[in-house]
């Protein structure tokens, strides 16, 4: 072998081999005494159940499961629908921090970042997932055992530990106002005493009451029911199986209730969760080792707990090692940490809507800034738009006949900042943030919430056509290398040793032997020593990547050294990597500190018109726009915005055509929009049609290039696109 090609191989493997290595002793030392664990999660649900002290609920499977072990109190997750909370979820990360934060986009994270059942596979464990992943990333072969519909524990060989998640889709926001024969059915085979009468249900004051808000309150209560029953029937499979008693079991919601106000939103109502966990007495002691009666039956815990900690806290119940680089922490097992003081959630892209909202929350206060606070709380979002709920609130709101807090979703514009006490308020409907005597409460939470964008390195405030072009430059994927082997004969034993690597930092690798291995695709970590003439088939995967190609290698016995090298394409440096290297997050940090200064701003928003960056120079013409509310403004603010409708950056052109055609130069601003609507990314287009459909009357013009968008490949940007031809063509919703 070369020199080079074997430096090539052994740095390749030092980057592939990240995952701590588990021996063969150590795997059968494990089989049969490390806890199984069970993650039963559910989707859109609040802590609405009977153990939480919900009289309208009907909930028995799940009160008896938080009889009989601790129910969680103030669990939140980090952001307030399911892609960005399951991407948290499974790295342990922050998905502002991994560029993971906009729904369904498609995340790269950085190299070192695996999805936690990587580590407890490599620890012996046999890991399911059945089926949900929404992870923002294609779940890599390494992370699961298997990942199907089918997965299941009983799948796992004999004796050995096992960590499954269930997923149960029972209680998605689509089945609230699923009117269909199925579902209907199945609520009317509920017994009377487990159906919800619409009238008796208690609604929060910031929905309108009538027939058709109840109807959806009382069929999302009806649907947890139905769900109830399902954990029931997964529960009595443990029973069944003589598991119980080896098993530790989760019960959990992805995020809050998916109704308006709620799911997509960092109010409480979109982040408070349910937690359950029962912990067989045998393993009290190894969950809490200094206060094993924390765990006793019908415990509550109050300390607060954010998605990103459920990875770190399984691995630590599983005496895994909890990797540095983890944001979460363990809140059980010996490698528990102190409680948290703070928890923090985010909000961006939602479907075909953008906003950026940040929170901070204690125990009592919680601290929003709207990065945004220019655009309404009420967006359209199609798919929100089909809850008869969010239909009612719209009419009504259109009618003038909403109330008090029911009003407060279609605000023109939102404010700065929000203070909410969710001790006196729980429904976060007073803000505090303008009341004097809450000032030192809020200054603090303001502080919190700037630390933390610092530390974590938010990337919210870049663009997302900015942000996906760095993330993949030219709209390229990365594809992960093709494993390498390296064969050597042991002559102690006389058999063949056969080391596996992958050249791309990041890479786990998969490999199967032989031709008629059923056992599906197992996760590398040790060398292995396979008989003569056995074949050894392996991919390798790198979150964020195309997968490798699969590749062969077939041992020969006896053989001193045999070496398979796969060329390697250049990577690209990750662009965490080349943020980092930049000032660029700390500019636009200081470029959003503008917000709400008004016109004494303007000097410096003028000045960052001509910033380097794309990014500075788009939230620099947003500013402008909007606070250049007067003919004396708006002037100088012109000229100098007219220059960006050729910026190189899209984004910017966007934001520079739009502030031109509500100041009145639409004629020289709208054929730029046309035009990215045409041609840009598809994030690019998706921002452009937003544009449009902000400038009103003014698009008209458009009308033939908007009709043939309504065929766009990115969907999302059809959604928008609709609703602008809806109003412009005046039919109604």
């Amino acid at each position: 072998m070369k020199r080079r090609d074997f430096l090539q191989m052994m740095t390749g493997a030092a980057m592939a081999t990240a995952l701590p290595r588990s021996s063969s002793d150590a795997d059968e030392k494990r089989k049969g005494r490390g806890p199984n664990i069970l993650w039963i999660s559910v989707e859109d649900i609040s802590p609405d159940l009977g153990c939480y002290g919900d009289k309208y609920a009907v909930t028995p499977t799940l009160d008896r499961l938080a009889s009989q072990g601790v129910r969680y109190a103030s669990v939140f997750s980090h952001a307030p629908v399911c892609a960005p909370a399951r991407s948290g979820i499974i790295t342990a990360m922050y998905p502002t921090a991994i560029g993971t934060h906009n729904m369904r986009c498609e995340g790269v994270p950085p190299p070192y970042v695996k999805c936690f059942p990587e580590y407890l596979r490599a620890a012996g464990y046999y890991c399911t997932n059945n089926v949900k992943t929404d992870y923002q990333f294609n779940a890599p072969l390494t992370a699961w055992d298997e990942n199907s519909r089918q997965a299941h524990w009983r799948g796992r060989p004999e004796g050995q530990p096992f960590f499954a998640v269930i997923n149960l889709t029972t209680t998605h926001e689509s089945q609230i106002r699923n009117r269909s024969r199925g579902m209907l059915n199945r609520i009317a085979e509920l017994k009377p005493h487990e159906k919800h009468d619409p009238a008796k249900g208690v609604l929060p004051p910031y929905y309108p009451d009538t027939p058709e808000v109840r109807r959806d309150w009382a069929q999302y209560y009806d649907i947890i029911t139905l769900m109830d029953k399902q954990v029931a029937n997964i529960l009595q499979q443990l029973e069944d199986d003589g598991l119980a008693e080896d098993t530790i079991v989760w019960f959990w919601g992805d995020h809050g209730r998916g109704l308006p106000r709620g799911k997509r939103w960092i109010y409480d109502s979109g982040l408070h969760v349910p937690l359950m966990i029962r912990i067989p007495e045998k393993f009290r002691k190894l969950a809490v080792p200094d206060d094993s009666g924390a765990l006793k039956p019908g415990a509550v815990n109050d300390d607060l707990i954010g998605f990103i900690d459920f990875g770190p806290t399984v691995l630590s119940l599983a005496g895994v090692k909890v990797p540095g680089y983890m944001q979460g922490q363990p809140f059980l097992g010996d490698q528990k940490a102190p409680p948290r003081e703070y928890l923090f959630a985010a909000r961006d892209r939602m479907d075909e809507a953008y906003d950026l909202i940040r929170a901070v929350r204690d125990k009592r206060y919680k601290y929003f800034r709207n990065y945004m606070h220019h655009i309404t709380y009420g967006q359209d979002i199609d798919y929100m738009n089909q809850m008869p709920t969010m239909r009612e609130m719209r009419r009504l709101n259109a009618e003038g006949k909403l109330v008090g807090p029911q009003k407060h979703y279609f605000l023109k514009t939102k404010p700065l900042e929000e203070l909410y006490d969710t001790l006196k308020d729980p429904h976060e409907i007073r803000n505090l943030a303008h009341d004097p005597r809450y000032k030192e409460i809020l200054e603090r939470m303001r502080k919190v919430h700037l630390r933390w964008m610092k530390k974590t390195g938010d990337v919210g405030f870049i663009p997302e056509p900015e942000f996906e072009e760095l993330k993949r430059p030219g709209g390229k994927w990365e594809k992960t290398a093709a494993p390498t082997f390296h064969a050597a004969l042991d002559t102690a034993s006389g058999k063949v040793e056969v080391t596996i690597t992958c050249a791309t930092p990041g890479a786990s690798i998969a490999y199967k032997i032989g031709k008629g291995n059923k056992t599906g695709w197992r996760l590398y970590t040790q060398p292995l020593r396979p008989k003569g003439g056995q074949i050894i088939r392996a991919k390798a995967c790198r979150l964020g990547f195309r997968d490798s190609e699969e590749v062969s290698f077939k041992v020969v016995e006896g053989a001193a050294a045999l070496s398979q090298i796969v060329p390697l394409e250049k990577a690209i440096p990750h662009w965490r990597d080349r943020l980092d290297k930049t000032d660029l997050l700390e500019r636009l940090r200081a470029i959003k500190s503008l917000d709400g200064t008004g016109a004494k701003a303007m000097p410096k928003y003028l000045e960052a018109l001509e910033d380097s960056y794309g990014s500075v120079r788009y939230w620099a013409v947003v500013g402008l726009h909007n606070v250049c509310q007067t003919p004396q403004a708006v002037e100088p603010a012109k000229n100098a915005i007219a220059e960006l409708l050729n910026d190189p950056s899209a984004i910017v052109r966007i934001a520079a055509a739009q502030a031109m055609c509500d100041w009145g130069n639409e004629k020289q601003a709208l054929p730029v929009l046309v035009e990215v609507l045409r041609q840009g990314s598809d994030t690019a287009r998706l921002n452009a049609a937003i544009a449009l459909g902000r400038i009103g009357d003014k698009a008209r013009p458009a009308l033939p290039q908007l009709k043939a968008a309504m065929k766009d490949p990115y969907g999302y940007v059809t959604r928008v696109v609709k609703y602008i031809l809806q109003r412009l063509e005046g039919q109604s919703r």
